[in-house]
């Protein structure tokens, strides 16, 4: 077997980076699950999903589309989606284009549950994550973790329109 040069090390600097931002990739959806469970009766992943129906044109999405952008697997917006369709906060139903596809819809009752909760929802993201930045520090973020995530593989603007 041909042995392989390891790659370095991290330095100083980089290992408190990096611990730095894994508490905050790990943290970060918890607390925000923490904040939308009293007050909305979803959790942040559900908040997502139907976030990205509220903008899409019709409040309409292909399913596999809807878990791309929540980042999630089929499976789980699956099990999120009965659980969204017990409230009456969304619907499925086949894709009028193509009849082996589902789309899922925001309904009315829907919509109405995501803007209510957006107001506290916003204001929490604002408190965790942009209060404690000066403007300077909000662009590198912005920078960073752009780049971050075109590393990663992700879209240029992966909330914008999707297809």
């Amino acid at each position: 077997m041909a042995q392989s040069t390891p790659p370095p090390w991290l330095d100083d600097q980089e290992r408190r980076t990096w611990l730095a931002l894994i508490t905050v990739v790990t943290m970060l959806p918890s607390a925000l699950d923490a904040q939308l469970a009293p007050g909305s009766d979803i959790n942040y992943f559900e908040y997502t999903v139907m976030a990205g129906l509220s903008e899409q044109p019709d409040r309409t999405l292909q399913m596999k589309h809807l878990a791309l952008f929540a980042n999630g697997s089929l499976s789980r917006l699956s099990h999120a989606m009965t659980r969204l369709e017990q409230r009456g906060w969304v619907r499925r139903g086949k894709d009028p284009t193509n009849g082996r596809l589902t789309v899922a819809t925001l309904t009315d009752e829907g919509y109405d549950h995501i803007v209510s909760a957006a107001p506290s929802h916003v204001s929490e993201v604002r408190r965790m994550v942009f209060d404690p930045l000066t403007p300077a520090q909000i662009s590198a973020l912005e920078e960073i973790a752009s780049r971050i995530a075109a590393a990663l593989g992700a879209p240029d603007d992966p909330f914008g329109p999707i297809p």
